[in-house]
């Protein structure tokens, strides 16, 4: 028999009751506690017609706090465990989504992005902390061979620099971020729009038991909930709000994944939009997404998305070519390195004519040149190193200024 107390099941029974994320419901919760909100909701009073009709519609199916009972001991035989706000498991963040306001918010999910009643867990890890230090990889199901490369690459690197991996579960994207984060022996949690015993897609049951074994599959509702339509689009919201940053790889035109990314910056998140090819469908939404959310930010990799979501500030390298000896020395010396002929020796003073410089200039640029081996004193002049390669990388085309091209 269930062992969990009369809050927990009036929380479990209003999330049977109405979805999550209604805001109404989260509202009574706030002002009158859980349990007696579940009483005010069963005696008819709801202060919203709308959420009267739906409460007396699910009441039809049958009595809201035995079907939570009966769902809390399944729970239990399971192994998945309930969390509510006051235990020690509970993440902090996704109270931000009480402030969570989205502009031109039509739709019934666009606007009901309340915060969770409580969460559906089952794995080892405890949920607030390893969603303390997380961020979210998210796209198309139907992903492309460099979309599930670029996934993979991410999932193995955040896991390695001991981030958890944090997505959907779906196929595609959020697949190959589970799979490279489990690849690095890292911690990987799937936030599911179905009961946590429930595998979808059926596909990834064998991902499924692995992230249950070792990182967390977490859902707002009760074990058997069914992976309805618009369940993807409201647990869609805790992805983001329980995450540091979002990151999106690819996704079509219309695509809950940059619903996910919109969401983690109504939030002020690092929205993070990795590019692709512009020939591919699977890149429009994303490429749409650069266009008109100027917050988003380009990502090309691992080393750009610690910069923006690490807490000291983890700095991307510049990319830069391989440097060249030439790239330690001044535009006089440079000038004098590009007029050298090709081959034989050149004098000072011509040397001065052809690059404009005064003689004493030359002398001394010339003695920084022999330091850097870029050129050698022969006789009365001086010619460029001959050395296997010295050659190229003192003129990246290979053509010595003052020469004749071949």
């Amino acid at each position: 028999m269930s062992t969990y107390d009369e809050t927990t099941l009036a929380r479990v029974a209003l999330t049977w009751l109405a979805e999550p994320g209604t805001r109404s419901v989260y509202a009574l919760v706030d002002e009158l506690g859980p349990v007696a909100a579940l009483d005010l909701l069963l005696d008819g009073g709801a202060p919203q017609e709308e959420l009267r009709d739906s409460v007396a519609a699910r009441r039809q199916a049958g009595d809201a706090r035995a079907i939570a009972a009966e769902a809390l001991e399944r729970g239990e035989r399971l192994g998945a465990r309930v969390i509510v706000p006051d235990d020690d498991e509970w993440p902090a963040s996704v109270e931000q989504l009480r402030t969570l306001v989205l502009e031109d918010a039509r739709r019934r999910v666009d606007r009901e992005t309340a915060p969770p009643l409580c969460f559906w867990v089952r794995g080892p890890l405890p949920l607030a902390e390893t969603l303390d230090r997380s961020v979210a990889v998210v796209g198309a199901r139907a992903a492309t061979p460099y979309g599930l490369h670029v996934a993979r690459d991410l999932g193995y690197g955040l896991a390695d620099r001991d981030w958890t991996v944090v997505s959907g579960g779906a196929f595609g994207i959020d697949a190959a971020a589970h799979r490279g984060a489990l690849s690095a022996g890292g911690r990987t949690v799937a936030v599911l729009a179905c009961g946590v015993d429930r595998p979808y897609p059926m596909g990834n049951t064998a991902l499924f038991d692995r992230i249950a074994d070792s990182g967390l599959l977490v859902s707002e509702w009760p074990p058997e909930a069914e992976p309805l339509r618009p369940r993807f689009l409201i647990r869609n919201r805790v992805i983001a709000a329980g995450t540091k940053g979002t990151v999106l790889v690819e996704a079509a035109a219309r695509s809950g994944a940059t619903q996910t990314t919109r969401r983690a910056l109504a939030l002020h998140k690092p929205a993070m939009v990795v590019p692709g090819p512009v020939t591919s469908a699977m890149s429009v939404g994303t490429h749409e997404f650069l266009r008109e959310e100027p917050d988003a930010r380009l990502v090309t990799g691992l080393a750009q998305v610690l910069e923006e979501v690490g807490r000291i500030g983890e700095l991307a390298p510049v990319p830069r070519g391989p440097q060249r000896p030439t790239d330690l020395i001044d535009d006089d010396a440079r000038a004098i390195v590009e007029v050298m002929p090709r081959r034989g020796t050149i004098g000072v003073d011509d040397l001065a004519g052809r690059a404009g410089l005064a003689v004493r200039t030359v002398l001394r640029k010339l003695s920084l040149l022999e330091e850097l081996a870029l050129v050698v004193r022969r006789g009365d002049g001086y010619a460029l190193v001959t050395a296997p390669g010295a050659r190229r990388a003192a003129h990246p085309d290979g053509v010595a200024g003052g020469g004749t091209r071949p």
